[in-house]
């Protein structure tokens, strides 16, 4: 449902609010908010978001360790498929958002299904099959080269709230398109079937701007778009350029990792 956390009378519930609901069974004195990295979107997976949050205990009681922090979150979220993973402290300066100095992404692609119901049911919300045939992989790899380095990026952003006041420029700092495995593959045998990662890495991103990218570079494989129309988007710098049909839907997206 996405990482950010939703008011009372939405029907869908963003992680945030459980990791608060899971927080507050640890009876701080303080209510405890958590301050996310990367605001995720409803459908989109994360393998390690980063948070950072502070914890007041009543007087007499000693620090939360890590140890017990994670042990202790974990421990009331479930059954929530959301994990702690590792939990340490940190100085007063820090911040899980603006002290990231890059974040990655995947895009999990499958290639090869003539219809959908070629999908692994294991992989179902997990990567996108396009339709259409194979993808010419060398043309998706060589329009990727284009949006390396620092650009305006207006055109491979979807508009919200946010974004009038957000500039667009934004510094891709490595983009790869590699051949994948997917879940339990080498147990069956689906003729035909390839799994393929996109994978970018910035120390921020626009909304939306990962799977508007993917959804470029697909069309791209797919004979709709040449390469050097790549380089004519980013030119373009309007939301409005991105054909309709060049986004790619959340199911294929993971948050792999933020470094510090």
């Amino acid at each position: 449902s996405g990482v950010t956390e939703t008011r009372s009378d939405q029907a869908l519930v963003g992680v945030q609010n459980y990791l608060e609901e899971a927080a507050g069974k640890l009876k701080p004195s303080v209510p405890i908010k958590f301050h996310i990295s990367s605001r995720t979107d409803a459908g989109v997976h994360a393998l390690a978001n980063a948070a950072h949050l502070d914890i007041h205990r009543a007087p007499g009681k000693a620090p939360f360790t890590g140890k017990q922090l994670v042990q202790g979150l974990n421990r009331h979220l479930r059954p929530q498929p959301i994990r702690i993973l590792s939990a340490q402290r940190v100085p007063s300066t820090f911040h899980a958002r603006f002290c990231a100095l890059s974040r990655t992404y995947i895009y999990r692609l499958l290639l090869g299904c003539a219809h959908h119901s070629q999908i692994p049911v294991f992989e179902r919300d997990l990567c996108w099959a396009p339709a259409g045939g194979p993808l010419d992989v060398p043309a998706m790899r060589e329009a990727a080269q284009f949006l390396l380095g620092t650009h305006d990026f207006s055109t491979f952003r979807s508009l919200n709230s946010d974004a009038p006041f957000q500039s667009p420029v934004r510094t891709l700092l490595h983009v790869q398109i590699q051949p994948s495995s997917g879940l339990l593959s080498h147990h069956y045998e689906h003729s035909g079937l390839e799994f393929w990662e996109v994978q970018f890495k910035a120390r921020a991103f626009l909304y939306r701007q990962v799977r508007r990218m993917v959804g470029a570079l697909v069309a791209v494989g797919q004979g709709k778009l040449a390469p050097a129309h790549i380089q004519e988007l980013l030119e373009a710098r309007d939301a409005r350029a991105l054909p309709p049909y060049a986004m790619a839907p959340p199911s294929g997206l993971f948050l792999k990792s933020v470094e510090y």
